[in-house]
């Protein structure tokens, strides 16, 4: 399961079975979950979160999207 990053008490990852899956990010903090589509950035699902937390995510998931793919390829290209 590797964590890509850490920011403000929320962790973003992706599990290493998922190659299948098109690129996505997975989001935590404490109980609440979310994961994001990179190819479009669009919400997959949620469990926890207020709509504005998931509108904050979104946009951080955005700012780092480039990130985010070049981790996902560097960790299925290998």
């Amino acid at each position: 399961m590797p964590t890509v990053e850490r920011f403000k008490g929320f962790r973003f990852f992706f599990f290493s079975d998922e190659r299948r899956e098109p690129p996505h990010i997975h989001v935590e903090s404490a109980e609440n979950y979310a994961k994001f589509w990179l190819k479009p950035v669009a919400l997959a699902e949620s469990g926890g979160f207020h709509s504005a937390e998931l509108t904050k995510l979104r946009k951080l998931v955005e700012e780092r999207k480039e990130r985010f793919l070049e981790e996902w390829n560097e960790y299925f290209d290998r």
